[in-house]
């Protein structure tokens, strides 16, 4: 091995090191790598570039976008409200989280199912009372392994094929080609999550604090058209909202106050709430319920996807100060729609329309999206705070599982690749209104795609230097030719490596290497791939090592301990159970 091996080699080593302090962002440091690579002549512009144009990256973009379409349509809220109900015990909620999660992430990115799932968990565990500590990494968990049943779970098997492809000039894995190892190793992994989750967990307050705690006066009505009209308050699980009340119900200029369980829906109908920020958010996702206006005052309902909740308080030098709501007319003047107001931090009683706006009032408001960057510097308006909560459009939620469906089928009876499958899919969640150009856009990660993209550099160099041979060599010397002994060094080196940076990158850097050695060895390559897709999807034991871990975080009120504490022995378990797997799928004797 020359030079450029030893500085591919230590450009790797710099690049880990980097990226486990946690002081530098993975894609700032690839990009650097790549930046490094090229510049030195070790790869070549194109090489250095390739990884942009890489299918497994393109299809990442666009299952991502495929994501966003069932989330903005309200697919995930229809999967919620129909499996989640009413367990009795935190075992029985966590069933009810890890089977329709692992399902769902087998078919959509994993992270973005966990993404649209915190919120929704976190309500419901506020509802039946049990803690979110208990729930939040079951439902990382079971999204991490539900990620590993199909080629689309998760960016990291997409990334690993696209590189596959491009070392080896094959035509890479089905969308099913993981599947054998996957499903089993994820029924297991579940069942012991199940098993001992319940008791291993913390049992904390909810530690998340969701937006302003101030009190609104919220005013919403029900719509002519939805599936509200005709049911009970109690029935359309208005009574069970937590941190709202509902005051009173005003109906053809009559108002119905203290309002009972019983007292049925009819369209039109003014409800009059009292509740914070974030309830407000929930109470808007809710199929039937739309924003309350005026005959006098337009709607701005249309396009609802496009429209946004915004917090504005009013200056002393607003022009609409002794205006009631409604003589304000906000839709002409602003292009906004006042949904409640808080004053004082408490709630203001009476009809919204006919409340008297004073200096400091708290406005909660559906604005177009320019709102913010357009009237932020208004002299009416003292702070405007983007709550970036967009409703979802319901009436499309069916639609946009149909298109999952379609794409699914297509790629896996071999009618269309992968890549072009995933594409027509997210074309189709935008062309048919299941999501925006705008909400598409928001849906790409960018750091991941940069980070994806630049290790393609990172792993090129390791391959033509012959780094990636070296190390191959020494896993072989070490393993001295044992098939399954090196199977599961391949996937103990890639599990530790995703702890320390993103499992992307380890599963970039580590695949050059297993093809020198599978080649050195004269077998398959494909278990011990597979070995690298689940190795670098399964990491339980730090909030580090995944994303989901991270995002739940927070959320759930975690210390760094409690992952440590059930991850650990998690990361083993399934560590153990998929070098098992995989040695009796593909037929791999111990004694060789």
């Amino acid at each position: 091995m020359d030079w450029q091996g030893w500085f591919a080699l230590g450009l790797a080593g710099t690049a880990l090191v980097l990226m486990s302090s946690g002081r530098f962002a993975p894609h700032l440091v690839m990009m650097g790598v790549l930046v490094v690579l090229s510049v030195s002549g070790i790869v070549s512009a194109d090489q250095a570039l390739a990884g942009f144009s890489n299918s497994g990256l393109i299809t990442v973009v666009a299952m991502f976008v495929v994501a966003a379409g069932i989330h903005h349509s309200g697919g995930v809220d229809l999967l919620v409200h129909h499996l989640l109900r009413n367990p009795k015990t935190v075992r029985s909620a966590q069933v009810r989280i890890a089977l329709p999660v692992s399902l769902l992430s087998g078919f959509l990115n994993n992270t973005p199912v966990v993404a649209t799932m915190i919120p929704a968990v976190h309500a419901w565990s506020r509802k039946i009372g049990i803690s979110p500590s208990k729930l939040m990494i079951p439902l990382s968990y079971s999204a991490i392994l539900g990620g590993t049943l199909t080629l689309i779970g998760t960016s990291t098997n997409l990334v690993v094929n696209g590189q596959y492809q491009q070392l080896t000039g094959g035509p890479g894995f089905s969308i099913f080609s993981i599947t054998a190892v996957g499903l089993p190793v994820a029924i297991i992994g579940v069942s012991a999550l199940l098993i001992f989750m319940p008791r291993a967990l913390p049992d904390r307050k909810d530690q998340q604090k969701f937006g302003s705690m101030r009190e609104f006066t919220l005013e919403v009505a029900v719509s002519f058209d939805g599936p509200l009209v005709g049911k009970s308050v109690g029935e359309a699980g208005l009574r069970e909202l937590e941190r709202l009340y509902l005051v009173e119900i005003e109906r053809d200029g009559s108002v119905v106050t203290a309002v009972p369980s019983e007292e049925r829906l009819r369209g039109g109908d003014r409800l009059v709430f009292a509740g914070d920020t974030q309830a407000i958010s929930d109470l808007l996702r809710i199929n039937g319920i739309v924003p309350s206006v005026h005959e006098d005052e337009p709607s701005l309902s249309k396009d609802r996807a496009e429209r946004r909740l915004v917090e504005a308080a009013l200056s002393p030098q607003s022009d609409v100060l002794g205006l009631t709501i409604r003589d304000a007319r906000f839709r002409d003047r602003y292009g906004a729609v006042v949904l409640a107001v808080a004053r004082g931090g408490e709630r203001v009683s009476g009809n919204l329309g006919n409340i008297r706006l004073k200096p400091g009032d708290v406005l909660l408001l559906e604005a177009r999206p320019a709102f913010v960057s357009r009237q932020r510097y208004n002299k009416d308006f003292l702070l405007i705070n983007d709550l970036e909560t967009e409703t979802p459009r319901h009436d499309r939620a069916w639609l946009s599982w149909g298109i999952l469906l379609v794409l699914v089928g297509l790629a896996s009876c071999g009618i269309l690749s992968l890549l072009n499958a995933a594409l027509l899919g997210a074309a189709l969640m935008i062309l048919s209104g299941c999501c925006s150009v705008g909400q598409a856009q928001k849906s790409v990660d960018v750091p991941v795609i940069l980070t994806i993209a630049a290790s393609f550099a990172m792993g090129a160099a390791l391959e033509q230097t012959g780094a990636a041979g070296f190390v191959a060599e020494g896993i072989l010397e070490l393993s001295q030719g044992h098939v399954l002994l090196t199977v599961f060094l391949v996937y103990f080196a890639v599990s530790v490596l995703t702890e320390v940076i993103t499992n992307n990158a380890a599963a970039v850097l580590i695949l050059p290497v297993v093809l020198s050695m599978t080649s050195s060895m004269g077998v398959a390559s494909e278990p011990f791939v597979i070995a690298v897709m689940m190795a670098a999807s399964a990491s339980f034991a730090t909030p580090l090592g995944y994303q989901t871990n991270m995002m739940v975080f927070g959320p759930g009120g975690y210390r760094f301990s409690d992952f440590v504490r059930v991850g650990v022995p998690m990361n083993v378990f399934v560590g153990l159970v998929t070098v098992a797997v995989i040695a009796m799928v593909y037929g791999i004797n111990p004694g060789l």
